[in-house]
């Protein structure tokens, strides 16, 4: 059986891909020895190492196509040319933001992870096989301290359903088909955006009727992070991500 040739469509969605974990990765490694106690410390910054791995992997490979190394990707690129979607890069917020977030996203990837362990490409298939795992990990504890804020004090309530207002509408871009997503899905590499919704939404309800949260729904849909349009902070990040890096040019550990 032939090797599949990594080809600019594969490449570019696995760099997607890819800065969607960096990208969640280092929003919570911003909570190091700020968690509320000493356990999240650490599995905030477990789930953070948990992404990394994934960003390393995705961004090694997808440029590969063009020579460019997961280090090059990951602190050379300009803010134009991240490809993440604008939920992983919202602010920390309060923590019923940074859980609301964390929970959204995290059974997004699982849809996404367990189709894609399917993948007609080997490399991406693996990837997905051995993310997934991972990432229902990242489910449960979201969804605990999710159910935790929501179904708390009326202080904790009030805040996680601000949490909710604040997060929810940024989760419409992870559905969203395009040219390349199109692509890939004719390809049998990846899945649809749109196939993942109703399965992500019946998983996010149970969570959210548990925690007493309700889905606050208005027309406005933010969009764009796939095609490099980011939200204000996130250069902030960037300038943070990249500046050491940017400042030793060549430094090798």
């Amino acid at each position: 059986m032939s090797t599949p040739v990594l080809t600019a469509d594969v490449a570019e969605y696995a760099i997607r891909l890819g800065d969607d974990a960096l990208i969640l990765s280092h929003r919570l490694s911003e909570w190091s020895a700020h968690a509320p106690q000493i356990e999240e410390d650490i599995a905030l910054m477990n789930i953070a190492l948990d992404l990394l791995g994934q960003a390393r992997a995705l961004l090694a490979y997808g440029g590969a196509f063009t020579g460019r190394t997961e280090d090059d990707l990951a602190y050379l690129r300009p803010e134009r040319e991240f490809l993440n979607c604008q939920l992983v890069e919202l602010d920390n917020g309060d923590f019923a933001v940074t859980m609301l977030r964390q929970l959204l996203f995290s059974v997004y990837q699982y849809e996404l992870y367990r189709r894609l362990a399917r993948s007609s490409d080997p490399q991406l298939a693996g990837v997905a096989a051995k993310a997934v795992k991972e990432v229902s990990y990242h489910i449960e504890h979201s969804a605990a301290w999710v159910v935790r804020l929501g179904d708390g004090t009326a202080t904790s309530h009030e805040r996680a359903q601000a949490a909710m207002r604040a997060v929810w509408p940024f989760t419409h871009e992870l559905f969203q088909d395009d040219d390349l997503a199109r692509r890939v899905s004719a390809a049998g590499i990846g899945p649809l955006p749109s196939s993942l919704y109703e399965d992500w939404l019946t998983s996010v309800r149970q969570v959210l009727d548990e925690a007493t949260l309700s889905i606050v729904e208005d027309n406005w849909k933010p969009t764009g992070g796939r095609a490099g349009l980011h939200i204000q902070s996130f250069g902030y990040l960037l300038a943070e991500l990249q500046h050491l890096h940017r400042s030793h040019a060549g430094a090798e550990w």
